[in-house]
């Protein structure tokens, strides 16, 4: 796996566990806390989304379903 992969893989996970344990959070609350652009955000949200992690019931309002996850 590339670095680049690596590291997008990697922040994916830390944006699914600040949801966890601070949604629902909005884009611009996850862009300010990891210091990355809202665009990176929404990619990262779209991997979890497409995988079933996460979802926005609210426009712009983000929290995890209630998909069983294991995180190692």
């Amino acid at each position: 796996m590339s670095q680049s992969t690596t590291r997008m893989l990697t922040r994916a996970k830390a944006v699914y566990l600040f949801i966890k344990e601070n949604g629902p959070v909005t884009t611009s609350q996850i862009a300010e806390e990891f210091g990355i652009t809202d665009r990176t955000v929404q990619r990262d949200l779209s991997l979890l989304a497409y995988n079933g992690l996460v979802n926005s019931p609210n426009r712009g309002s983000w929290k995890i379903t209630n998909k069983k996850v294991k995180i190692s």
